[in-house]
């Protein structure tokens, strides 16, 4: 009978082992189903500057050397998260694109400052670790892009200027070239035209009234859920003083959460820095649970307006939802998404 009994306790206990057992494999499946991250197809968003850029303003053939060049840099960049490249490298590859062509206010295209130079500007963010690099004011580096990820993943700093930054871009053999490389007629004809009509006065309305601003920028979602975005600028015409604009400056020109959004924007870089425009449009989708698209038009369709702002911005979350707005007559800008397809614009 003590026999009978103790068996009975003995299978009651494995048969309790075994509920357990298969309850816990159950919970864990569905526990690894509920948290599995969720996020949308590879995207690339671009811009290439906003400003008064105006259909009638624009020859056919310009017209075409912007939408041609404009779209390789979105399939070069796509290309690279379609092999499986990270968001990152997809932003380095594209803006350095975009760097190399003169047609754009960043890299070989960069506008000339007062004392005829050209000083260059550049930032990137990762959306994963919030990690981030930055450089400004340098005149010999071929694809400052390049030198803000070597801070970004080479140095325990954020942000480098002049020749401290150039410095270490040799130390980290990116490519240097003479500054003459950054020479473009059509960018020291604009500095020649507004020289004339320069009394002097420092004022920054009175410098540059409804110039074009050429910043260029790339965000990028990859097929890990991670966002990353990147600025890169030759500035303002005529720009004094060593000026540096938003473009560099993390949370004002460049953004890049996964818990938010990726952010580049383009402008009147005074006023995106007082508003650190990249990070509250991200704060705005974080906190008070806007979209988006509703995130992006609060800030620059009534608060940067509201403060004498000009400008745009391209917005992407890692869900694959990104936004194009800007308030000026017209913003280089386009895209490619998986299962979208792709499309470049120019005019409002």
């Amino acid at each position: 009978m003590y026999v009978y009994k103790s068996k009975i306790k003995k299978d009651y206990k494995v048969f309790l082992a075994f509920i357990v057992i298969v309850f816990s494999i159950s919970y864990c499946d569905i526990y690894a189903q509920n948290s599995k991250e969720v996020f949308g197809p590879i995207t690339i968003v671009i811009h290439g500057g906003a400003g008064t850029i105006k259909r009638e303003n624009m020859s056919s053939e310009l017209e075409k050397s912007y939408f041609g060049k404009l779209q390789e840099a979105i399939n070069k960049g796509y290309e690279i998260l379609e092999g499986g490249g990270t968001s990152v490298e997809a932003v380095v590859l594209t803006v350095s694109i975009l760097e190399d062509s003169p047609l754009f206010n960043a890299g070989k295209g960069a506008v000339f400052t007062h004392e005829g130079k050209n000083e260059l500007d550049a930032s990137i963010m990762d959306g994963k670790t919030l990690n981030a690099g930055a450089i400004a004011g340098v005149s010999i580096i071929k694809n400052p892009i390049k030198l803000a990820e070597a801070v970004m993943t080479h140095s325990v700093h954020v942000m480098l200027s002049g020749s401290g930054a150039e410095q270490f871009a040799k130390e980290q053999g990116i490519e240097i070239v003479d500054p003459e490389y950054f020479y473009t007629e059509k960018r020291y004809k604009s500095l020649q035209k507004i020289l004339e009509d320069d009394d002097g006065d420092s004022s920054i309305k009175k410098e540059y009234p409804g110039f074009k601003y050429g910043t260029v920028g790339v965000l990028a979602l990859d097929r890990y859920g991670n966002l990353a975005a990147g600025t890169s600028t030759g500035g303002m015409t005529n720009k004094k003083f060593g000026r540096i604009g938003d473009s560099p400056i993390i949370g004002a020109g460049t953004y890049a959460d996964n818990h938010s959004c990726a952010v580049s924007s383009t402008g009147h870089g005074e006023y995106f820095i007082r508003k650190v425009v990249a990070y509250d449009i991200a704060s705005k989708m974080k906190y008070a649970g806007m979209t988006i698209q509703e995130a992006a038009e609060k800030v620059i369709y009534e608060e940067l307006p509201a403060l004498g702002g000009t400008g745009g911005v391209i917005c992407l979350d890692k869900y694959g939802n990104f936004s194009m707005v800007f308030n000026t007559e017209g913003m280089y800008r386009g895209y490619k998404q998986e299962g979208k397809g792709s499309n470049v614009f120019i005019y409002k």
